[in-house]
Formats: structure tokens, sequence, C-alpha cells
């Protein structure tokens, strides 16, 4: 497998912080998507390309071993638990060369030689020994991200994705969170050697444009009350994500006044027919331009007022 320069990709250097990183790939992700360019073979690989970038650098454990292994990065745990270096492998690539050293002059390692043989033939092929077989290693993991807008989070669909150039059909439960992450077993890069599929971890961006607050589960909004129906009472109609409600204003009803629709928030994820609830807020708004008429009756209620 040939090295990649995971930082040259994603246009960073070895010294860039995770938000940095974070902060490219999601720059890149957006200039290089399928969706944006179709039918571009070259930014189809380019995208792919930034995934797998981003699956390895955002990861501080899967980074921590791509900067010592390269392109062998995968294989970590199987190369400390041998006692390898790779440097010391640099310089046993030139003594297989020379064609004068045996297996037990590499590094020195506490183990037979036949063992040695299967882990690193399985690695890098075999060199005038048989194998046993080759090691199965599970494939790399996939990120995406998704944009929807509130409403659409509201209520459980289908949506299509292209992910690494494969178009794959997922659900998305309704209640979904900005930011949330969600996983899709499979659907990552195969596997070597046999080896199972990784995941697909897709991340959520929620674009909020309506007239509701979100809060978790429950969902505020502020609602005009005119002076009159604020003073007297009666009743007014209110929007939520179901359509318009009707519901009753108590008499005198102060600015700020906050009333509890319960039911009528935003639906708990994966739990079917639970919805968190909606807080109004109510804000008087106060007639402008009033006629001579008005003015005069108004008059007349603040002296009726004043004289209490």
């Amino acid at each position: 497998m040939d090295y990649i320069d995971y930082y040259k990709v994603l246009d960073i250097t070895k010294s860039s912080t995770e938000a940095e990183i974070k902060k490219a790939y999601r720059k890149l992700a957006r200039k290089y998507h399928p969706d944006l360019n179709p039918n571009d073979k070259e930014a189809e690989k380019k995208f792919k390309e930034i995934n797998e970038a981003n699956e390895v650098l955002s990861n501080p454990e899967n980074r921590k071993k791509y900067d010592k292994y390269g392109k062998d990065w995968k294989h970590a745990d199987e190369f400390e638990k041998a006692g390898y270096d790779p440097n010391q492998q640099q310089q046993y690539s030139r003594q297989q060369q020379g064609g004068n050293q045996s297996y037990s002059d590499f590094g020195g390692g506490d183990f037979s030689g036949s063992d040695f043989s299967d882990f690193f033939n399985s690695m890098y092929g075999s060199s005038g020994r048989s194998s046993r077989g080759q090691a199965k290693y599970r494939g790399q993991d996939f990120n995406a991200e998704l944009q929807l807008d509130l409403a659409a989070a509201y209520t459980t669909h289908k949506q299509n994705l292209t992910v690494n150039g494969k178009n794959i059909r997922i659900t998305i439960p309704a209640g979904v969170e900005n930011g949330q992450i969600i996983k899709i077993p499979n659907h990552g890069a195969p596997g070597a050697n046999g080896g199972p599929n990784g995941d697909l971890y897709i991340t959520f961006l929620i674009d909020n444009n309506s007239e509701f607050k979100r809060e978790g589960n429950n969902l505020y909004a502020d609602v005009d009350l005119d002076l009159y129906t604020a003073i007297l009472g009666g009743e007014i109609y209110v929007n939520t994500f179901d359509g318009k409600v009707k519901i009753k204003v108590a008499p005198e009803t102060q600015p700020g006044t906050k009333v509890k629709l319960k039911g009528k928030g935003f639906p708990v994820y994966k739990k079917d027919n639970q919805f968190g609830d909606l807080y109004i807020n109510y804000t008087i708004k106060v007639p402008t331009k009033l006629s001579a008429k008005e003015k005069e009756l108004f008059e007349e209620l603040a002296k009726l007022r004043n004289h209490e």
C-alpha cells in the first residue's frame, strides 16, 4: 500500500490541533462533496482521500499510530506486541537485501523465527518461508456530515447519501439533535484479507430557521398578545409543528407570562409517540396610530385608575 500523507491531504501540519483538523476537514468535505460535484471523478477521489485522512487524524489514538508507523498504522497493536520498531525495519530491509542476515539478527527480538515469520509475512509477504495464513483486518471507519433543517428532523424519513462514491439509503429517526452522531454498521471501508468492513459515522448538523428555539425535546416560542386580549382575556391560535392550536388567555395576563403546551414539543429520539413540551412566552403588543376616539377612551381609563 502506498504511503499517503494525510496531513498534506487536509492541508495542515503535524502540529495542528484537533479543532484545526476538524475545521480543515469540514471545509474540504463541503468543497469536494459528490453532491456538489456530480460526475467529477477527481472530486470523488479527493473526497474519499479527505474522509480517510480525517478518520485517522481526528482520532488521537489513530493519529499517534499513524505518526509512528505511517501506512501501517492499523497494525500498530501487532507491532507493539512484537516489539517492532519502524526504524529497525528499515535496517532489517537493508540486511535482507544483502542476503547475509537471519531473522534472529533483527533487533535482537525475543521470539522464535517461526513466530516472527508468521507475523511479518502477514504484513510484508513471505521471504523464502511459508506462512500459515494472512491475518484479517477490519476496514477503516468513514465519517460524514448531513445537514437537515429543523422541520426535517421533526419526522422520521429516508434519505439517500453518497459516501465514498457509493449511494446508500438510510432512515433518519425523528428527534435527531444537532451534533448527534449515529453509526451505520458495515458501510465503511472493506476489510483486508476477508476482514469485516468498517462502519459509517454520520454527524447531523441541524439548521434551525423556524420561529422556535429548541432545547433537547422542548421548544420555546414568543407569542404576541394584543393589549385588549391581555387585559380582557380571550382565545388565540398559536403555531406548533403540528399546525395551529387554540388556547385560552386569562384576563389581565402580564408580559412575560409563560404557558406550557404539554406534548407539543419535539419528538423524543427513537421513542414512538413521545414528545417534549412547547413553552409559550407572552409579549404584549401596544397599539399604535390611535384614533382621536381611542385616545379619548384611554384618557378616561387613566383618570379612572388615578381616582382609585
